[in-house]
């Protein structure tokens, strides 16, 4: 009890953690985060208590090696355990393949160096005053004189290093000073390549062909694999020198004493490093994978009656460590898994699959579906239609928990939950392979089964679909399990049922979840785009000029989101509505005047405050209707925050100190596609009806500008569109706009005649 209490608390702080994570980083409000976290807790509950069955072997202390069974253990659950004694012979032969690892010490290279170039510099120094004293007196016993003296020399500085022999053949050579040089640069790549100090006994327990150098160059550290063949010692220098001499151009007098001449100076650099290589032995060790010994269910362990030996005793007591865990560990797993789901299923809006971030609303609504689901799937365990032909999946309404967030949410959310949701039947363990994919089939069907739907009749024809999906993974199951056939009937009206059951029980709960969600779903938009709905009739009757205008923005608004992919109902709906804020005073708006402008007998800064309140009362109406968040953000930003340029400008010229704030919209620049396209369409409708020609090309050079005005204005820089999607919006908008005014194209490689003569439509 101790041990399943920590790991609950355990449990419970890491989710509490990775929640005040996210509400500090994302300022994501409580109310979510305490029904998911509350929604988690019951679910645990249900999770745990279904996993509290256990299958027992008996007393342990009745089984010995040597001693006969009385009676049989046959493995009632598939357990693999370690082999110890293969897997050891396994990590042996993996550290005999690890490299020795041996670290360069630069520092010795350039002590070797220093050392030479002393001894060098000596030479050079008393070399060129021995030319001096030849010039001068060049006798022969001077010469004698000048070995005399260069011996001595030597045998001072450098005591029993160098033979008579060597310092002679040196101060002898006429070329003596490059002599010194190449010499030098033998030792300085020799040095450079490592002069390695092996350990007598400690290289055999690793690998026989090949080490590792490692160098720090400072920045980095670089690692050399080396051939035991090419390593340089002490023991074999003369050999590895004597072979480089040969193949360069070295005079034959630097070959016979470079190493008698050198072999003092060298220094071993390149020494084992038994830290680095036990570390390169225990990463080996740990990759290497355990041989396993695999107990399949229902297999004999133990034979009555017969003498039990080392390897039935060792399989016997995996066995019973497997059973002793399954409380622990397979509650844990489950309860680990379940927290997992739960910090996806939180967090899922973030990822964008809708293209923003969930509700509150639909956080709520998903964490109430997850654990209705979680806690049918546990309580399907004990009904009497469980048995060994029979997926329990079949009797929970999969389809329905996904169809809900498609409608509601989304598709694409609906079909990741399609995949994830089902996984909820592993934690309580009633789902076996069988049931997980009847339920993902009929979870992502569900999800497509609603495009394109736009009558609420669709979802009967969505539950047909469903159960054929179920039926068709039933029919594969039972096929594969080799169900006897009189089992098919049964099965297959289950299957039936739960699609057309689905789609029925959709059609009844989603008009109150529509209505408390507030949600936008294609079915309510379709009902809110009839242009007989109360609103529009009586939008049509006080501002029949907004009414013509909202018309044509939302065709406009139609066509260019079909084309980039975006809700083109949502902004067509958005579209019909975003001017209701006007018919409180329609006679202040151009397109409701005849002849007559109100706004030529008010200051300028009344003017604008008249235009900007028709947004705040367009949102006070939409929210009096219970419009959907969608359609009132739309009508909260089709103007965003730009400025009445005209009253602005007329104020500029009346006033000395005019505020833009007074002449600016009050709501924010759109934040999704659709706003923004509603935004464009809005503008580009009201400015191509002052075009007194209306070609095809003067409309989209106009619109063209309309774009370029709103971008540099950042009125679009948080809606997501591309400039591709700007391309093919102005598209949209001149091929309606020009139909619409029955105008041409005109081409200027035409001649003039043929203009003339071609038909107007």
């Amino acid at each position: 009890m101790k041990t399943k209490f920590n790991l609950w608390e355990a449990c419970a702080k890491l989710y509490a953690n990775v929640i005040l994570k996210k509400i500090k980083d994302a300022k994501i409000s409580p109310g979510p985060v305490i029904v998911t976290l509350a929604a988690f807790l019951l679910s645990s509950i249900v999770v745990i208590n279904s996993g509290n069955s256990r299958n027992d072997i008996g007393n342990l202390n009745e089984f010995e090696v040597g001693k006969v069974a009385e009676h049989d253990v046959i493995a009632v659950k598939p357990v693999a355990y370690i082999d110890e004694d293969a897997t050891n012979l396994l990590i042996e032969e993996r550290k005999r393949l690890v490299f020795a690892v041996f670290r360069y010490e630069s520092e010795k290279k350039r002590e070797a160096e220093r050392n030479y170039d002393r001894f060098a510099s000596m030479c050079r120094q008393f070399f060129e005053k021995a030319n001096v004293n030849e010039e001068a007196a060049p006798e022969a016993d001077s010469q004698d004189f000048r070995l005399e003296d260069f011996r001595i020399l030597m045998y001072s500085k450098f005591p029993n290093v160098f033979s008579v022999e060597t310092l002679d053949a040196l101060s002898q050579n006429p070329d003596r000073n490059h002599m010194l040089l190449e010499a030098g640069n033998v030792l300085s790549h020799f040095m450079e390549e490592g002069i390695f100090s092996l350990p007598q006994n400690e290289l055999s327990r690793y690998n026989p062909v090949t080490l590792e150098v490692l160098r720090d160059s400072g920045s980095r550290m670089g690692r050399e694999q080396v051939d035991f063949n090419r390593v340089v010692t002490m023991d074999n220098l003369r050999d590895y020198m004597t072979a480089r001499l040969a193949q360069g151009e070295s005079s034959a007098a630097l070959k016979g004493i470079c190493y008698d001449l050198l072999k003092h100076f060298f220094l071993e650099n390149v020494f084992f490093s038994k830290t680095d290589t036990e570390e390169q032995v225990k990463e080996a060790a740990a990759r290497v994978e355990p041989a396993l010994i695999h107990i399949e269910q229902g297999q004999r362990i133990i034979k009555k009656g017969f003498v039990i030996n080392k390897e039935e005793m060792i399989s016997l007591n995996a066995l019973n460590s497997a059973l002793s865990e399954k409380d622990f560990s397979g509650g844990a797993g489950r309860l680990l898994l379940l927290l997992m789901l739960y910090i996806l299923f939180i967090f899922i809006g973030s990822i964008k699959l809708v293209g923003r971030d969930l509700h509150n609303s639909e956080i709520y609504l998903l964490t109430a579906l997850t654990s209705l689901y979680i806690i049918a799937a546990a309580l399907a365990k004990s009904l009497p239609f469980n048995n060994d032909f029979f997926p329990v999946s079949i009797l929970l309404p999969t389809a329905l928990v996904i169809m809900l967030p498609s409608i509601l949410i989304g598709a694409y959310l609906a079909l990741a939950w399609a995949f994830v949701l089902p996984l909820a039947g592993f934690l309580t363990g009633c789902f076996d392979m069988p049931a997980y994919i009847i339920a993902l089939a009929s979870g992502v069907v569900a999800s497509r089964a609603l495009y394109n739907a736009e009558r609420r009749m669709d979802l009967v024809k969505a539950g047909v679909h469903i159960a054929v999906a179920n039926c068709v993974a039933v029919i594969a199951i039972m096929l594969m399990q080799h169900s006897p056939v009189k089992d098919y009937p049964f099965l297959l009206f289950w299957a039936a049922f739960n699609g057309m059951a689905s789609g029925m029980l959709v059609l009844g709960i989603l008009p109150p979840l529509e209505s408390g969600l507030n949600a936008a779903t294609t079915f309510r938009l379709i009902e809110l785009s009839d242009l007989n709905a109360p609103l529009i009739r009586r939008l049509f009757t006080i501002a029949p000029g907004t009414y013509s205008h909202s018309f044509m923005v939302a065709q406009l608004a139609e066509a260019a989101c079909q084309e980039i992919g975006a809700n083109s109902l949502l902004a067509r709906v958005g579209a019909y509505y975003h001017d209701i804020g006007k018919m409180e005073q329609p006679e202040y708006f151009v397109e409701n005047q005849a002849g007559y402008n109100k706004h030529d007998e008010i200051p300028p800064r009344l003017s604008a405050t008249i235009l900007r309140s028709h947004v705040k009362l367009g949102v006070e109406k939409a929210r009096g209707m219970k419009l959907p968040k969608q359609v009132i953000a739309i009508i909260a930003e089709h103007h965003g925050n730009s400025v009445i340029q005209f009253f602005y400008r007329k104020a500029l010229e009346q006033e000395k100190e005019v505020s833009v704030e007074d002449f600016s919209y009050p709501g924010n620049p759109p934040r999704s596609r659709e706003s923004a396209v509603v935004m464009l369409a809005d503008t580009s409708e009201a400015a191509v009806r002052t075009l007194e020609k209306k070609t095809a090309t003067k409309i989209e050079e106009f619109i063209q500008t309309l774009i370029n005005s709103k971008l540099e204005h950042g009125q679009l820089a948080e809606s997501e569109l591309t400039f591709r999607d700007l391309e093919t919006i102005k598209k949209a908008f001149v091929r309606v706009l020009a139909s619409y005014y029955h105008s041409r194209i005109e081409y200027p490689k035409e001649n003039k005649e043929k203009k003339e003569a071609a038909p107007h439509g």
